[in-house]
């Protein structure tokens, strides 16, 4: 997961500051060959917009590296939400005006994602000043997509082909969560073998994708926190990883963390954006990103998918069973069979969001939705009370991560990127971490 909290903001990089001054203001024409001036006013309209609504909820501006004036504009504006409310409408009408060449490709993927993303605030907007939606509506509005529907059938005939794997007695939750505590990673070695995850996932990273000189992250371990790793993006090429250690981490997050939060997921995504689509092009809007947008099904999605990019196939296994094992202390014998009981537990990913749909659809409770993530999910009781935390709080987000993986990973296999040819993968990943691609556009 990618946050970045409201003291954290960067002021804009100075080539930003150079393409602002000399493509925003006045009233743009929408003739095809204005197209471009006239989203550069809309883009810097949205960007206020989004800082406006972030002085209403703290968790709505995840990332901000524009002008550091438009920022203290908006804290010191505290604009009411009906008066914001009331300025995006227009600028919807507007977008939806300008006329692009079919030719265009950037440019037109370009006016589709501000049509979508300012529709998007509209919608959060419009629940922070008390509307209610269901978890589809809601997913629908904010991320432009709906995740698929399943029954308690579909997962216990997951269930039944995971059994036989499970050692022991009790339900298979039990034994699952007895099975894990041999890969638990000892406290004392947590630091040692992130790094070296972190190090692999970036030597394989940069050996495909070319990133700006300079970039770098800082990693942090950090507690009470209801995720269990965050990318806080500072602009500038540079991240804050940081690891939560509430509860016990195995060793499979290692690999997990180091391509999500780091290569090539979020620290990747988001360099890749500020140097290509702001820095290059000056387009503003990717100075700032709204967390509850289509976006994050974007970068949640590569993010995953990136995992499998990264390790394919037996490599991610043999790195963990000859590197991270070792450094863990842990038997790397065990890790084949580890391996492919994990495959089938990520199947069960979708449990997740049966949990958060029917709890804030008013179908379940708290304690309910917490029963359900033990019994579909496999969470152990601890970490299923910390997922009800975070649906709590970020609510149908929890579809970004395995419905977003899939849309990614289908339309990178789209593009011949298809796991035996690694590196049409890489190039059409590539891509994609560097367009303005929604979520509805990789379908």
């Amino acid at each position: 997961m990618s946050r970045w909290g409201r003291n954290r903001w960067t002021s804009v990089p100075a080539v930003l500051a150079v393409v602002l001054g000399a493509c925003v203001g006045g009233e743009p024409p929408d003739a095809p060959d204005g197209a471009e001036t006239a989203m550069n006013g809309i883009a810097e309209s949205y960007v206020r917009l989004v800082l406006a609504v972030g002085a209403h909820d703290a968790d709505y501006v995840d990332a901000y590296y524009g002008p550091p004036e438009w920022r203290s504009a908006a804290d010191s504006a505290a604009e009411p939400l009906d008066s914001i409310a009331a300025r995006i409408g227009p600028l919807i009408e507007r977008i939806g005006t300008v006329q692009v060449s079919a030719a265009d490709t950037m440019l037109t993927l370009r006016r589709d994602y501000l049509e979508k993303q300012l529709e998007s605030v509209q919608a959060r907007v419009r629940q922070l000043q008390g509307e209610r939606m269901t978890f589809d509506e809601e997913s629908r509005a904010l991320y432009d997509a709906v995740a698929p529907t399943h029954t308690e059938a579909h997962f216990d005939s997951l269930l039944a082909q995971l059994e036989p794997l499970l050692p022991g007695e009790g339900t298979i939750a039990q034994r699952y969560s007895r099975y894990r505590q041999s890969f638990v990673i000892p406290p004392e070695r947590v630091d040692t073998v992130f790094r070296a995850a972190i190090a692999e996932a970036r030597r394989r990273t940069i050996s495909q994708v070319s990133l700006p000189p300079g970039e770098t992250f800082t990693l942090e371990y950090v507690t009470n926190q209801p995720w269990s790793g965050y990318n806080w993006y500072q602009g500038n090429a540079r991240s804050l990883i940081q690891i939560n250690t509430d509860l016990p981490i195995t060793i499979d997050r290692a690999v997990d963390l180091a391509a999500h939060e780091g290569y090539p997921g979020h620290h990747v995504y988001n360099v890749l954006l500020e140097q290509h689509l702001v820095g290059e092009r000056g387009w503003v809007e990717y100075s700032v990103y709204p967390l509850f947008s289509p976006q994050s099904l974007i970068a949640e999605g590569s993010a995953n998918f990136g995992i499998r990019v990264a390790f394919p196939g037996e490599e991610r296994t043999g790195f963990e069973r000859d590197v991270l094992y070792p450094l863990a202390g842990l038997d790397a014998s065990l890790a084949d069979a580890y391996a492919t009981v994990l495959s089938l537990v990520e199947r069960l990913s979708y449990a997740g969001n049966e949990a958060a749909r029917r709890y804030l659809d008013g179908a379940i409770d708290a304690g309910e939705a917490a029963t359900w993530l033990e019994r579909y999910a496999l969470y152990d009781p601890e970490r299923a009370r910390q997922r009800v935390r975070f649906i709590d709080r970020y609510r149908s987000y929890v579809i970004n991560y395995n419905l977003g993986q899939d849309l990614v990973r289908e339309w990178v296999e789209r593009q011949g990127g298809t796991a035996d040819a690694s590196g049409q993968r890489w190039e059409a990943f590539t891509a994609l971490l560097s367009s303005p691609r929604l979520p509805s556009g990789l379908q």
